[in-house]
């Protein structure tokens, strides 16, 4: 994936993953990765596929756009 903010990604996979209420593990028990992936997400290291970034989207509640900054809510 290229074309978007990686820490700007990372900012908002964090901040609405803390909004949800969840810890890093319990997310990645929900979505079904590591919890070293999910840290290098929420710091804007690594992109994460497709199909895990829809799964981060479901399991937040909230849209793919918004987390990757194309929808201000």
């Amino acid at each position: 994936m290229t074309g978007f903010d990686k820490k700007a990604f990372g900012s908002r996979l964090k901040d609405c993953r803390k909004k949800s209420g969840l810890n890093q593990t319990r997310l990645c028990k929900l979505i079904g990765i590591s919890q070293p992936n999910l840290s290098a997400y929420e710091k804007g290291r690594f992109t994460p596929s497709v199909e895990v970034l829809i799964r981060i989207s479901d399991a937040l509640g909230v849209s793919v756009d918004y987390l990757l900054g194309r929808d201000d809510g």
